[in-house]
């Protein structure tokens, strides 16, 4: 196993350990946000309210970044409001990156801005959030970053619920980045006895493999 290899395990152990501490993950029934009923839910917003845990999910943040992606592959980083932009501002602010972020609405005041903060044209803007679903906000942001001049051919988030973003995203000339998916999640903490049969063979039959 590779030194990469060997420090991603210890990443998504970390990251297992902010989400049990946290109760950033639960399960049983949920509707998301498209609607679509989930056996599970993970929500990274919760995360800041626990100072040691947000530091220790910036640094795998910063980790995928230096040793998976590269700190030269892009200019700009942008975050989704609201769970990505939490994580994505304090990561331009420690990498000396510039930040922008899609707004969810084009304001109807002032200039009506689309995105907030400034890049220059052709520059390489990376997408930031927790997780992908879809990938549909992914790639809506990514339209309108490219309608204002941006390259835009890579997303990184932590987790990848295994739902189909991942191929839309490829379809669209982006690259996903990832730590880890809902299975490998999933594995862990049945492993550890902190996940019923119920719940586990619930969540592999709701990933697209």
């Amino acid at each position: 196993m590779s030194s990469w290899e060997n420090l991603r395990e210890r990443l998504i152990e970390d990251l297992c350990k902010v989400l049990i501490k946290t109760e950033a993950i639960k399960f049983g029934v949920f509707t998301l946000s498209s609607g679509k009923l989930s056996s599970y839910y993970i929500d990274l917003r919760i995360v800041p309210s626990f100072p040691g845990a947000f530091k220790t999910l910036i640094k795998i943040y910063s980790s995928l970044i230096k040793n998976l992606i590269g700190m030269d592959s892009f200019q700009v980083l942008a975050g989704i409001p609201t769970a990505g932009l939490n994580y994505t501002s304090v990561l331009a602010y420690q990498l000396k990156k510039p930040l922008v972020y899609v707004r969810k609405e084009v304001k109807e005041h002032g200039i009506g801005k689309k995105v907030e903060g400034l890049f220059k044209p052709g520059d390489n803007v990376m997408i930031v959030d927790d997780l992908i679903t879809s990938g549909n906000t992914v790639i809506q942001s990514a339209k309108i970053l490219r309608e204002e001049g941006a390259i835009v051919d890579k997303a990184l988030v932590l987790i990848d619920r295994l739902e189909g973003g991942k191929e839309k995203l490829k379809k669209e000339g982006i690259r996903l980045y990832t730590l880890t998916d809902i299975l490998s999640i999933t594995d862990r903490l049945y492993n550890l006895g902190l996940l019923e049969d119920e719940h586990s063979l619930a969540i592999k039959k709701q990933v697209k493999l």
